[in-house]
């Protein structure tokens, strides 16, 4: 395709006419979606500026202290999607539960989970930061009724019909998966649109670098701590260490890696014996990506599109990145154990 003039709603609509049962309820969601992206994109470039950095002095559902870009990326992402007809409910890792469409608006027939602004510890630090969301078909069948149900969010991200994630970085890029392969848009602030910049990307079967908070190793169990001592080492599979690089933001450690090839891993440990990061908001999502571009996700025994949640906060480790990369640690896990 044209990278110079085919912007995300174009190459929505192309895909669309693949599928002529397609009614636009679903290329409609995305476009609100992009909607709130860009507004979000425009206040993190000037948030020093209009004093929405630094904390609001709330606490959240997971006893994290809300950052005020946090709270106003979450308040855009509820009233842009809200009101568009296309959700059934909504669910983010920033409220105590599901978020339902008010009644004065028509309700459809998808789910969004998301994670308004991933990575926001390191806003002040002018550190890349992201959105990640995953949208879901309704399980239910009364149109949600008037309050949505909690069996229509907990679902499997094996369910997912569509995952994406925005990088607020040097630039604004989107990037998303509907099952047919992994695709990026980068904003030009020029004409205000997401252009195609990344067609199908494929991540590498094993790669050089890894990325993990290895201030965390003592709490780590024996498997982990001797898969990160074995690429350490020039006896893996490479033949020599593999790259350290971590970032602090999952957003922007996994789209470097998606690109570049590698692992990015938050083990369960002494602090977090069920994992750190959300399944629903985060693992779920990305996991469906990184599957269409070749690679894997796994808790460190199991798939992670294949767990089905209990609880809309629910939380997991997470491996993920290079299929190869990822199969190895969960050998590692498998040989020397999990325990914390």
């Amino acid at each position: 395709m044209d990278r110079e003039t085919t912007n995300l709603q174009h190459f929505l609509i192309e895909k669309q006419r693949e599928h002529p049962e397609a009614t636009g309820e679903f290329t409609s969601l995305f476009a609100e979606i992009l909607l709130a992206s860009k507004i979000i994109s425009r206040e993190v470039r000037k948030a020093g500026l209009v004093e929405i950095l630094g904390l609001t002095g709330k606490i959240n559902v997971q006893g994290e202290e809300v950052k005020k870009l946090d709270e106003y990326s979450l308040q855009v992402f509820v009233r842009v999607l809200q009101r568009g007809g296309s959700l059934c409910v909504m669910a983010s890792e920033e409220t105590e539960d599901i978020i339902r469409i008010p009644d004065k608006y028509p309700k459809g027939k998808y789910v969004l989970v998301f994670d308004p602004l991933d990575g926001s510890s390191n806003i002040e630090a002018n550190v890349s930061i992201g959105t990640i969301f995953g949208i879901y078909k309704r399980r239910s069948e009364d149109e949600c009724g008037h309050d949505g149900n909690y069996e229509d969010v907990l679902q499997p991200a094996k369910n997912l019909v569509a995952a994406g994630y925005v990088i607020y970085g040097s630039s604004t890029m989107f990037v998303y998966t509907t099952g047919q392969g992994v695709h990026g848009f980068t904003m030009d602030p020029s004409v205000g649109e997401f252009l195609l910049s990344h067609e199908n990307i494929q991540t590498p079967k094993r790669g050089k670098i890894y990325s993990v908070n290895e201030g965390n190793y003592n709490s780590w169990s024996e498997g982990i701590r001797k898969y990160i001592d074995y690429i350490k080492s020039d006896k893996n599979k490479n033949g020599k260490p593999y790259k350290s690089r971590y970032i602090g933001s999952l957003v922007a450690d996994f789209h470097r890696n998606l690109l570049y090839g590698g692992i990015f891993l938050y083990p369960r440990d002494k602090k977090a014996k069920n994992g750190k990061l959300r399944l629903l908001y985060e693992a779920g999502p990305l996991a469906m990506i990184v599957q269409q571009a070749g690679g894997y996700a796994s808790n460190g025994v199991k798939n992670i599109l294949d767990i089905e949640p209990t609880e809309i906060h629910q939380r997991t480790p997470l491996f993920i990145g290079s299929k190869e990369d990822v199969l190895e640690v969960e050998e590692f896990i498998k040989k020397y154990g999990d325990e914390v």
